[in-house]
């Protein structure tokens, strides 16, 4: 299949409407719950806490259950070890080689328990993201509690649907099935994730780029596939459809949704999200983009110009030190 073809094709439908269901409703819940009660400034925990619920798509009963709780308990532990890193007057340094660990570290165990979102986009995100923000001790706690809550909440709305179903057919919950295993060249892969996170966050913050972090994640995303012109493939969807996202949300930063509007958009994008990163990765983006930018605004609003130009700037920096990690690094064939 060429280049043009892979970056066009749409895949199968797959039941994305369960996922992008579940996912509205994890983000949506907490984030209402937060803007009730005043603490939006919360709402990067409570985002990265809900991404729990993305993960055990292709499972049910026992098996999502399992995948979800190892994910929730990873994203707990990479947005407290944000906050701490957020601590320091030194931060953007240290999340550096701290997220290139948090990407070693979640891609081995992504791999050898074969989680679905497979690599670890999600944790790099976390961790790097809640680490960029200047922390206090006060905020250690909030970003314990609410993170694992929301995760909570996603794994119980990932659970619902299989409830609703064995009370209608009177049928038990299936046994778990065993997740995971030996993968080939697992510490490799490993390796790669981490090498394309610590070049790509180096330069970014070298460059005094705003917000490395989004080279960081950026890097990961060609590494998450095993061969090279997947890799390039990936790489080619991030850039074009994070420069198609940037329009789209410098459209809803002209309209200045803000309150409940601005949480609501942020649970849509999300489903939208869902119901396209299986089919298509680049249009899945799209939406993506605009909301990661939100996610940022609902935190700490800074100037649009400078938002969407970093996003712009670091994603193309990460994409490439992706690819050319994934190339340097290949196998070798004899």
């Amino acid at each position: 299949m060429g280049l043009l073809r892979r970056l066009l094709t749409l895949g199968p439908h797959a039941g994305a409407h369960r996922i992008a269901l579940r996912s509205a409703v994890s983000v949506l819940v907490p984030l209402l719950v937060l803007w009730t009660s005043d603490h939006l400034a919360w709402s990067i925990y409570a985002v990265f806490g809900a991404f729990t619920s993305l993960y055990g798509r292709d499972r049910t009963d026992r098996a999502r259950l399992s995948l979800q709780v190892e994910a929730g308990i990873t994203q707990v532990a990479v947005v407290t070890l944000g906050v701490l890193v957020g601590l320091s007057d030194q931060r953007a340094w240290l999340s550096v080689p701290f997220a290139a660990a948090v990407a070693v570290g979640a891609s081995y165990e992504s791999t050898r328990r074969g989680w679905h979102p497979p690599g670890s986009l999600f944790q790099v995100f976390a961790f790097a993201a809640v680490a960029s923000a200047p922390a206090t001790s006060a905020d250690v706690a909030p970003a314990i509690l609410v993170s694992a809550a929301t995760a909570l909440f996603a794994v119980l709305v990932g659970m619902a649907g299989p409830a609703v179903r064995r009370v209608r057919s009177a049928t038990p919950l299936a046994p778990a099935q065993p997740i995971g295993g030996a993968v080939e060249g697992v510490t490799r892969y490993a390796l790669q994730s981490g090498a394309g996170v610590l070049i790509a966050g180096t330069i970014a913050t070298s460059a005094g780029i705003g917000r490395p972090y989004w080279a960081m994640v950026s890097a990961v995303v060609p590494l998450v596939a095993r061969d090279l012109t997947t890799q390039v493939t990936r790489g080619l969807h991030r850039v074009v459809g994070t420069g198609l996202g940037l329009l789209v949300g410098w459209a809803f930063f002209a309209l200045d949704v803000r309150g409940l509007g601005l949480v609501v958009l942020v649970a849509v994008l999300q489903a939208g999200a869902e119901l396209l990163v299986g089919r298509n990765y680049a249009l899945a983006l799209v939406l993506v983009t605009p909301l990661a930018l939100l996610m940022v605004h609902l935190v700490a609003p800074v100037p649009t110009g400078e938002l969407l130009r970093d996003r712009g700037v670091e994603t193309v920096i990460g994409v490439v030190v992706g690819i050319a990690v994934g190339y340097l690094s290949r196998p070798r064939t004899s």
